[in-house]
């Protein structure tokens, strides 16, 4: 049996500096998929992206997940909205822009079969496209 290590022992890690980022709110009414949807938007090989700024003066960043019956059963489905919503826990969230919302819809057998890593370059290619030229 290993003694239980004391205060002060080992080396501290310091986290890297990140940039604060921004809560994620999922978003809830139909009217606001539709919106987005007529905004602007950006395909890459693994999903689309459509991005909308509410110009509403709220601070808060909206995100959806869509994922259609063209993506297969239940179960692909619900694989593509779970790496969506890793990618933008992961990704959407530091480089996300307040006051914008967001919506990842899956594309059939991409978004399920591509490499995670492959799809976080997409969406930081998405994110840099949708917003290019923007302040």
């Amino acid at each position: 049996m290993t003694p239980p290590e004391t205060q002060g022992q080992g080396i501290v890690a310091e986290a890297p500096e990140r940039p604060p980022a921004v809560s994620l709110c999922v978003m809830a009414r139909r009217a606001d998929y539709l919106k987005a949807a007529s905004a602007r938007r950006q395909g890459t090989n693994g999903f689309l992206l459509q991005a909308r700024d509410r110009a509403d003066g709220d601070p808060q960043v909206r995100v959806g997940f869509t994922a259609s019956k063209k993506i297969g059963n239940a179960v692909l489905r619900n694989r593509a909205k779970r790496r969506l919503r890793a990618l933008a826990r992961e990704v959407l969230a530091p480089e996300a822009r307040a006051g914008w919302d967001y919506v990842l819809v899956a594309r059939p057998e991409a978004t399920v079969s591509r490499p995670y890593a492959e799809l976080c370059a997409d969406l930081r290619q998405a994110v840099a496209s949708v917003h290019r030229g923007r302040t």
